[in-house]
């Protein structure tokens, strides 16, 4: 089904915020990277504010549908929560770099503006539980504060490599924290040999 007006200026709006940052959104600029007639963009969103709200809920709506936990493989080792964390770095480092991008820019654009960046924090804390019932089912002690480890590494990894080294290998230092983190005090996890 081809994408309706709307959905291409939003999708246009997030790789121009994911090229060039928030100072380039404007709506004609969104019209002239969607291939748009002018202003089809301001007739979904009147203001840049209104733009800028569109924006993070695509945002928010495109990650849900992406990465649906109902859909996702079940996790149950240590193993499993490499595998599917280093993959998805590799996602949101990849195909989805412009995304990821553009999600950085505004949680950084709209850091002071709790209206328009609910989306995104309430789409993250979900990602959070999501990954705290993962951290749970391979038996990691303390689950919440080796939840927020993971989720700040995979934070950082996908900073560097969107910005410094695109082609860093992500997959060591998360098999490295994951295991570090299922280690009970006394016992060792066995490396894959």
């Amino acid at each position: 089904m081809p994408a309706t007006t709307r959905e291409r200026a939003l999708e246009a709006a997030v790789e121009l915020l994911g090229a060039e940052g928030v100072r380039a959104l404007s709506h004609a600029r969104v019209d002239r990277r969607a291939g748009l007639p002018a202003g089809s963009t301001s007739n979904w969103y009147r203001t840049r504010r209104a733009l800028l709200g569109g924006v993070v809920d695509w945002i928010a709506e495109r990650e849900r549908a992406d990465f649906d936990a109902s859909a996702m493989p079940s996790i149950r080792d240590v193993g499993g929560l490499i595998e599917r964390l280093s993959a998805m770095a590799e996602i949101q480092s990849g195909p989805f770099a412009a995304r990821t991008r553009a999600r950085y820019a505004l949680f950084l654009e709209l850091a002071d503006d709790p209206e328009l960046s609910e989306p995104l924090r309430r789409q993250r804390r979900e990602f959070e539980r999501w990954t705290e019932q993962i951290v749970v089912a391979v038996g990691v002690a303390d689950p919440v504060p080796a939840t927020r480890a993971l989720m700040a590494l995979a934070d950082g990894l996908l900073l560097h490599r969107l910005t410094v080294d695109p082609g860093l290998d992500i997959r060591p230092a998360i098999e490295r924290a994951v295991r570090a983190l299922a280690e009970r005090p006394g016992t060792t996890t066995p490396t894959p040999g």
